[in-house]
């Protein structure tokens, strides 16, 4: 009997685990294979098992869909969230992710996470490539763009280039000063999410290597809500990079 988390960070959802007592044994992809289906299974964009870990005050071990593993922004949000439900961490946390250690905080109730720095972006004729913990491909369009997300996503994630690793893939609407739309295909879950948060961190990025920001604030609309990305920028390189937005309990159960 394992008991079970449903969070949601924008509509992003996943299937939080305690298993800091090791009471999970079974296979963590299988696993994810098999109840991330929303018809046969519980229905999830991941699952997240909340580890011990001697160096933070626990680890995220994060699966989507398919298995794979990746860092999670959403997901990350969602981690502190459920970690400060376990009575784990406070308002303040550090955790460990497949992509080294994060720092994270509670401010007006949104979870403010600390993504790792990033060096360049890539121009790849009118799109740009870079990674925020994931591989991200971003190709900005305005309100007459009539490019489906899935068929757009698809040829790109399976192209020569990314068919091999795969990449997610962001179309971003720039609506405002500093206001950007995005709506993303996501690998590993091989359709549209709600949100994507390094989704959202990478599309935010890129515009602010366009604008030549050298720190600031981007406000991100997802199909879930409502995000933000704060930067600082020298030259091409990005650092004290925060993705802040909310983090939300849905359900419990037992399977």
């Amino acid at each position: 009997m394992i008991e079970f988390y449903k969070y949601h960070g924008t509509g992003n959802d996943f299937i939080m685990i305690d298993n800091r007592q090791g009471q999970f044994a079974g296979n963590k992809v299988d696993f994810a294979k098999k109840w991330c289906q929303r018809r046969f299974g519980i229905g999830s964009d991941g699952v997240i098992f909340i580890e011990n870990d001697p160096e933070v005050d626990f680890l995220m071990d994060f699966y989507n869909p398919d298995g794979s593993q990746s860092f999670c922004g959403n997901g990350s949000r969602c981690s502190v969230a459920f970690a400060r439900y376990l009575g784990i961490v406070d308002d303040k946390a550090k955790f460990k992710a497949i992509d080294g250690i994060h720092e994270a905080h509670l401010d007006n109730g949104l979870y403010c996470i600390h993504m790792g720095d990033v060096s360049g972006v890539e121009r790849i004729n009118k799109d740009y490539f870079l990674q925020t913990g994931s591989p991200h491909y971003i190709s900005y369009c305005d309100a007459e763009d009539n490019r489906d997300i899935v068929e757009f996503g698809r040829s790109i994630r399976y192209n020569d280039r990314f068919k091999e690793e795969g990449t997610n893939v962001n179309l971003v609407e720039v609506t405002g000063k500093n206001k950007i739309d995005v709506r993303t295909y996501e690998r590993g879950v091989e359709n549209e999410t709600f949100a994507c948060g390094t989704g959202v961190t990478a599309a935010a990025l890129s515009y602010g290597h366009r604008e030549e920001m050298n720190d600031g604030v981007v406000d991100v609309v997802v199909k879930g809500g409502k995000l933000k990305v704060k930067f600082q920028r020298k030259n091409d390189s990005f650092y004290e990079i925060w993705l802040i937005g909310p983090a939300e309990f849905v359900f419990k159960g037992v399977l």
